[in-house]
């Protein structure tokens, strides 16, 4: 079950990050900060920095050294044009999931007797072969 979560939290976590890379630029350490501040996912360095370095291999994102004042240069991440059509399609196909989700979820389940009262009687057919 553990990785099952961890593969469901993966793909939503690209999202999540290109939906915060979109709003502004940002550092590793920032974007950690940024993402758990605003909900209860415990999100790492070891999560986020492979999907950064896979974003930005397939040019959905770009990062650039900036020069700090309080220490070492910071690697920023921004979203490029071709990551913002990506989002848009991620967060479509996002909101479409999550409303099946929801939708099955509420779905009442149908009695057995109910179902089988439901469907059509079904009589058997004789195939016809050559027009006869």
């Amino acid at each position: 079950m553990e990785n099952k979560i961890k593969q469901l939290r993966k793909g939503v976590f690209e999202l999540v990050i290109l939906q915060v890379l979109k709003k502004d630029k940002y550092y590793g350490y920032s974007l950690i900060k940024a993402i758990t501040d605003n909900c209860n996912f415990d999100i790492n360095e070891g999560t986020i920095y492979p999907i950064l370095s896979r974003l930005a291999k397939e040019e959905v994102i770009e990062s650039q050294w900036v020069e700090s004042s309080k220490g070492p240069p910071r690697k920023y991440y921004m979203i490029t044009n071709h990551g913002k059509d990506i989002l848009k399609g991620l967060g479509k196909e996002f909101k479409d999931l999550s409303d099946l989700v929801s939708k099955t979820k509420a779905m009442k389940k149908k009695s057995s007797k109910k179902q089988l009262s439901d469907k059509k009687k079904i009589y058997p057919t004789r195939e016809v072969k050559n027009g006869k």
